[in-house]
């Protein structure tokens, strides 16, 4: 059914220099990371890491998350127990509770985790890897996760809710379903679909417990385990780190000097730190703490506290405060026995930004591994592409780099480049003459060269406008293409939904993922459907 290739991934141009570098020339980057993602670099973080985590209170609170829902597998309960051991770690990844899984990077991070499991487990038998998905529950940006794309269509759940997104009640999701059911049709793939929607979003009460469904009944049977970090019993553990972060401050001095050194080597900052990394959350409120002359403010409210107060809260009531983008992988790190962390693009370059902040508040740095890759070509589009005779790893090029190559191949492309290195050269020899004679005229003689190439460019650029005109219909099939592999100018993974993939190929569209993808290589896994399917 499918047909597959592999393309380095920085061949594709979706990296930053940061990133691209980090997997390029890693000794350029090497104060900022651990140790390297390869099997010899893993090992070393083996041997050198020492968890200091509460395992058997974590797997009990894992365990007590888990019956939350019916359809936890027994491997990952299993998985749960293993964790009680000191030689099991964890291997995580973090996602927002996007409807329906969202954008497609979702699932290829989730892959990534569960395979990189299942490689380690086989190269190093004496010890445990077990896979383990982070919920962003107390995330609180609704419009990032109420929408998610299928066929050009974009389903949206609007709701008046507030404070962090995991406590939202499902209601609503049912005007969802409906849309979803019209737009699926009807076949053996679409019902399996509508029911996981349904079993999800309308059979549970709140969308940590509706994820938590869903995830589990997509991923499982691999053993994954969800952990929801919204939890009373877990957050005593990170007690003294946001003190360290709401009194003194610390991640904000550590974060900002690191930052001061990327820059220093040419890079930019992902993300800023706060003086304050911390939010204050109750049932209906997620909003940023600010240090005032007042006191300790919470931003919108009338909420203010004094350092008593506030210290108070740290020692009381820890799950009324939640950390924000600087801190969560702090907090992560603090609870779990975990040696790797994978992520997109954007979050192995904010966790660069973390390193001597983990090593100011003497917590586990983990190797940072970037997440697989893919891109999906349907039959219909690969037709296109062979009629076009372009490859499947030169869709990565711009809209005109594909026109102007289409040109070349048909010998349709009008260039000039000849004539204007003539013109060069005779201006080259007319410049010497002039230079013996008065050297300020030299000035005029090259503006007028200048002004012929411009001439030529402009001749060049309407002859080859009018080729264009006699090449549309190949023009338009481009384009095409373009806007279906890369929907509004965004990579077909960061916008399209699973659905409308397993719509088409049921099981096998996962089987083939687990298949190919292997997250010690950073490469761009481009998936042909076969067009004489």
């Amino acid at each position: 059914m499918f047909n597959t290739k592999k393309i380095p991934i920085q061949n594709t141009g979706l990296l930053n220099k940061l990133i691209l570098d980090f997997i390029t020339h890693p000794n350029k980057l090497q104060d900022f990371y651990s140790n390297y993602f390869n099997i010899s670099g893993i090992e070393k973080q083996i041997n050198e890491t020492v968890f200091n985590v509460n395992r058997n209170e974590l797997s009990q609170e894992l365990f007590n998350q888990s019956q939350l829902v019916s359809n936890t597998h027994n491997v990952s309960l299993t998985n749960i127990e293993l964790l009680k051991n000191k030689n099991t770690f964890s291997i995580t990844t973090g996602h927002q509770l996007c409807i329906n899984t969202g954008p497609l990077y979702f699932i290829y991070k989730i892959i990534s985790v569960i395979n990189c499991c299942k490689i380690l487990n086989t190269k190093f038998p004496n010890y445990n890897f077990v896979p383990v998905y982070w919920m962003a529950s107390e995330d609180h940006d609704f419009e990032e996760i109420n929408h998610f794309n299928l066929f050009s269509k974009k389903l949206i759940w609007n709701s008046n809710q507030a404070g962090a997104v995991g406590n939202f009640e499902t209601n609503g999701l049912e005007e969802i379903l409906n849309e979803y059911s019209l737009i699926l049709g009807e076949n053996t793939n679409a019902e399996y679909l509508k029911e996981l929607f349904k079993n999800s979003y309308l059979n549970h009460s709140n969308l940590s417990n509706a994820t938590r469904y869903l995830v589990n009944e997509l991923f499982g049977k691999h053993g994954l385990i969800t952990i929801d970090g919204d939890n009373i019993t877990l957050k005593q553990n990170f007690k003294s780190i946001f003190n360290n972060d709401i009194v003194e401050n610390k991640p904000f001095y550590s974060v900002s000097s690191t930052i001061k050194k990327l820059e220093l080597l040419g890079y930019s900052a992902q993300v800023n730190p706060r003086q304050i990394n911390c939010f204050y959350k109750t049932n209906n409120l997620r909003a940023r703490i600010e240090k005032t002359e007042k006191g300790y403010s919470v931003v919108g409210t009338d909420l203010i506290f004094s350092e008593s107060e506030i210290k108070n809260i740290i020692e009381n009531k820890p799950e009324c405060l939640s950390p924000n983008v600087v801190l969560r992988p702090v907090y992560q790190q603090t609870i779990l026995p975990n040696l790797i962390y994978i992520g997109g693009p954007g979050e192995i370059a904010y966790w660069l930004q973390y390193k001597q902040m983990f090593l100011d508040l003497k917590v586990n740095f983990p190797v940072l591994m970037l997440r697989n890759f893919v891109t999906i070509i349907d039959s219909a589009t690969k037709s296109k592409l062979t009629k076009l005779e372009i490859e499947a790893e030169e869709i990565f090029k711009t809209e005109n780099e594909l026109i102007q190559n289409l040109q070349e191949k048909k010998s349709q492309l009008f260039s000039l480049k000849n004539e204007k290195e003539l013109i060069e050269k005779n201006y080259t020899i007319i410049f010497d003459k002039i230079n013996t004679i008065d050297k300020t005229l030299l000035n005029n003689a090259q503006a007028e060269l200048q002004k012929a190439i411009n001439g030529l460019n402009v001749i060049e650029s309407k002859a080859n406008k009018a080729i264009k005109q006699k090449f549309e219909t190949e023009i338009n099939q481009i384009k095409n293409i373009k806007n279906k592999l890369f929907p509004n100018q965004s990579p077909q993974e960061r916008y399209e939904n699973f659905s409308s993939f397993y719509l088409n190929y049921g099981e096998d569209f996962f089987k083939n993922l687990f298949e190919k993808l292997d997250p010690f290589y950073n490469e761009m896994l481009i998936i042909e459907e076969n067009e004489n399917k």
